[in-house]
């Protein structure tokens, strides 16, 4: 007996233990950052980044305590293997803040909304999940996503977009204006929200009168994968602000240059971090610089009798002669070597060591001068309209080279030697675009198309059904300096209930996305274990670099508006003197108005006015008459002669009116 009890001990502790191991790995999890970069034009880039993951859904259950609600029931309902949704105000310069690092290929969006979600349903039912998700989503951030779920607003690439599933839908909305009322519901679906943690810094005047402003959310689920390694629901939040930092009391003059700006949080955003969320794992705050930035530093590092180390690590970065940070960092992240002679360096703060009496306030100040500039993609992509009136017109897609020489070399093919270019472009129906007038030109000089389109889908639009789609990769060679790509197109005309209230502004056609299939932005480190931490692992993942061009305004025939308002005014007007003169002279009463004026002048006039008008006679020197009852009836009677006169004349316009618009 004693025998069995220790066996059943032995086998409670067991079960106990393994029960434990398992609530371990499939234990929630939330992450929180900020990445602070300063930029060539005196300006600072601040990238909050947070993670929330979630167990699958038959090993952990549906009771979530830090995941959000709201969207796990969205993966389940729609059945979503991958999403992304963005709210951006402003536009991206690729020129001055870069196009070739992890931040600006996956955070640089275009202007106003832009939604994508790949489906796992079958493929008669991902138009219909498509609709409800806008209508979930417009209700959950407080935005007008409705609008994608007409067939006109949204498009389904094949295979130069994310996916190559087919069930991908792809939507924008590029006039969507951006405010509080969407960055509110985007950070209720944080566990502390702004209250606690790196998020009290998202103060709404700093953030808004930013540059440039992006919120970005990105889903990705193995919820209905049929493997046994599933990881869950993975949800990544990030805000992407471009801050003027304050100029008041930085930077300075040396030898006739200016100095970066100095800033800190506090003077950034106006708030300090008082320690982290209590719901966090971590809580950190990097500053990079990138590795243009470090050239620079050597560079000047040859002019200094301190070493490369020293300038870079010595005293905590306090003593250097380039720059200064307010507080030690935690650790220093070095970028691994890669085609550059220097790599970008992260240096990382940890704010969980911080409360309200002693906040968290990194600041950096700058005691030299330098000029750098950033990382740029291979060619420099924008779009224009050609040709004028409201007629016919043309796409442009311009393509210009950085002179990247070695990122050209790195990224052509090494036999063929030339350079792929993806573009992926949605023309709404109302532009219809004659894909046969394509054109390529390369250095000026125009070239056959089936020489340089290595692979091209198009979907021609269908009036008021789908917009034109295309889906292109075209192949340049290495030493390419200018290419544009030029498409034809007629305007076409609307009914006037599909005219928007300002339909004179112009019709929007959204960005083209411009892809380089061979070139892939990321920052490796050599240490494995910072692939653990979110933001660097994000940093670490090998994404193509993109880039997103101009939203164009097309300018439609547009009907005059005010006609149907000037027919509606004189009608009315008409009919208002038909019947209220109709009806005046039916209400009146002619026999009693007789009556009325016989009397009167029966009564004759009084002694006063006898008297003053034989005073009034004297004085005009004419013979005094007394007056006459006839008079008074006779004026009476001539103005009941031109009421029925007018009554007449108004009649008859008026049924002259009527049988002239029947």
């Amino acid at each position: 007996m004693s025998i069995l009890k220790l066996y059943l001990l032995l086998f409670l502790v067991l079960l106990s233990s393994a029960s434990e191991s398992i609530a371990e790995e499939l234990e929630e999890e939330f992450t929180e950052a900020l990445l602070l970069r300063p930029l060539p034009d005196r300006k600072v880039l601040a990238h909050f980044h947070f993670q929330s993951s979630a167990p699958p859904t038959q090993t952990y259950g549906r009771h979530h305590h830090l995941f959000p609600k709201s969207i796990y029931q969205l993966v389940h309902k729609f059945q979503i293997r991958e999403m992304e949704l963005s709210f951006t105000q402003g536009r991206w310069n690729y020129e001055r803040w870069g196009g070739y690092d992890p931040i600006s290929s996956s955070n640089a969006k275009p202007p106003g909304v832009e939604l994508w979600a790949d489906f796992d349903v079958p493929q008669h039912q991902v138009d219909d999940s498509w609709k409800n998700l806008t209508h979930a989503l417009s209700g959950l951030f407080c935005a007008s996503i409705n609008f994608l779920e007409h067939s006109t607003a949204y498009s389904a690439p094949q295979w130069s977009f994310r996916s190559f599933s087919g069930k991908l839908r792809y939507g924008t909305l590029p006039r969507e204006a951006v405010c509080t009322e969407n960055l509110t519901p985007w950070l209720k679906l944080l566990p502390c929200r702004d209250k606690a943690g790196i998020s009290s810094l998202m103060d709404r005047p700093s953030i808004y009168r930013g540059y440039y402003h992006s919120q970005r959310l990105h889903l990705k689920s193995d919820e209905f994968a049929t493997s046994e390694s599933r990881t869950g629901i993975v949800l990544e939040q990030s805000l992407t602000v471009v801050l003027q930092p304050n100029t008041l009391g930085s930077g300075g003059t040396f030898s006739g240059k200016i100095s970066q700006p100095s800033w800190s949080l506090s003077s950034l955003f106006g708030r300090k971090v008082s320690g982290k969320c209590s719901l966090s794992n971590s809580g950190n705050v990097y500053v990079q610089f990138e590795q243009n930035l470090v050239s620079q530093f050597n560079e000047l590092k040859k002019h200094s009798e301190t070493s490369k180390n020293e300038i870079l690590i010595r005293d905590g970065f306090q003593s250097n002669p380039l720059f200064e940070l307010s507080l030690p960092p935690k650790r220093v992240i070095k970028e691994a070597d890669n085609l550059q002679k220097e790599g970008s360096i992260l240096y990382e703060f940890s704010v969980k060591d911080y409360d309200e009496s002693e906040p968290f306030d990194l600041g950096l100040r700058w005691k030299s001068p330098v000029v750098w500039s950033c990382q740029q993609a291979p060619l420099r992509a924008s779009r224009f309209l050609l040709g004028s009136g409201n007629e016919r017109g043309a796409i442009a897609i311009s393509l210009k080279s950085t002179r990247s020489n070695n990122l050209l070399k790195s990224g052509c093919n090494e036999k063929e030697r030339w350079l792929k270019v993806g573009i992926f472009q949605v023309v709404p129906w109302y532009v219809k675009v004659y894909y046969h007038t394509l054109e390529v030109f390369v250095d000026g000089e125009l070239q056959s198309t089936m020489d340089n389109v290595e692979q091209i889908r198009v979907s021609p639009s269908e009036d008021k059904v789908s917009p034109g789609v295309m889906e292109m990769v075209l192949r340049l060679p290495c030493s390419v300096k200018t290419a544009a790509l030029t498409i034809e197109f007629d305007k076409g005309f609307l009914h006037i209930d599909e005219y928007p209230p300002d339909a004179n502004q112009g019709f929007d056609i959204p960005s083209a996305v411009v892809s380089f299939i061979d070139f892939l932005a990321n920052i490796s480190f050599d240490d494995d274990s910072l692939k653990k931490v979110p933001i660097l692992s994000k940093l670490q993942e090998k994404i193509p670099v993109l880039s997103y061009t101009e939203v164009l305004l097309v300018p439609l025939t547009t009907p005059d508006f005010s006609m149907p308002y000037n027919v509606i005014t004189i009608t009315c007007t008409v009919f208002a003197l038909y019947f209220g003169s109709l009806l005046n002279a039916l209400r009146r009463r002619a026999g009693e108005e007789e009556r009325l004026l016989k009397e009167q002048a029966g009564r004759g006039a009084g002694p006063l006015t006898l008297m003053l008008s034989k005073l009034s006679a004297k004085l005009r020197r004419k013979t005094w008459e007394p007056p006459q009852s006839s008079s008074s009836f006779s004026r009476s009677s001539s103005i009941n002669y031109k009421l029925i006169v007018k009554v007449i004349l108004v009649a008859g316009v008026a049924a002259v009116w009527q049988f002239y618009f029947q």
